[in-house]
């Protein structure tokens, strides 16, 4: 992490509702990381970025609606992540039998960040997660 950093640092981007947008964030994400000098739990950062959009974009966002993504780098090393969108605030763990191929994004999120969760707006949520990033 940068040793300098006195102040938290933010960056946001808004992308649409297609499937394109996840890679569009962690793209945005990894640069960030990068600008900040974070490098350490920067792979667990991106897998929870993806995941979390990958929701946003294929249950919470409404057609001809989009996601905003926040980055925040805090001055006492937590990272934190949000993912608002205009979609319903339930977020629910997916069929976790051994044939499914979904649902074990969130048990991912949960797994790997400090801490997360979801948060209210109007309309819609954020869906956040929180990551000790200091070396």
């Amino acid at each position: 992490m940068n040793p300098e950093l006195q102040t938290s640092q933010a960056r946001e981007a808004f992308y649409r509702r297609d499937r394109r947008s996840v890679g569009m964030a962690r793209d945005f994400t990894r640069t960030a990381l990068a600008d900040w000098r974070v490098g350490r739990r920067a792979d667990d950062v991106l897998l929870c970025v993806s995941e979390v959009t990958t929701n946003a974009v294929l249950h919470g966002v409404p057609p001809g609606r989009g996601f905003r993504l926040r980055l925040a780098l805090h001055p006492d090393g937590v990272l934190r992540t949000e993912v608002h969108d205009s979609g319903p605030g339930e977020l629910r763990y997916g069929d976790m039998s051994p044939e499914s191929e979904q649902g074990r994004g969130l048990l991912l999120v949960a797994l790997l960040a400090d801490k997360w969760g979801v948060g209210e707006r109007e309309p819609g949520k954020v869906v956040w997660c929180e990551f000790e990033v200091r070396e």
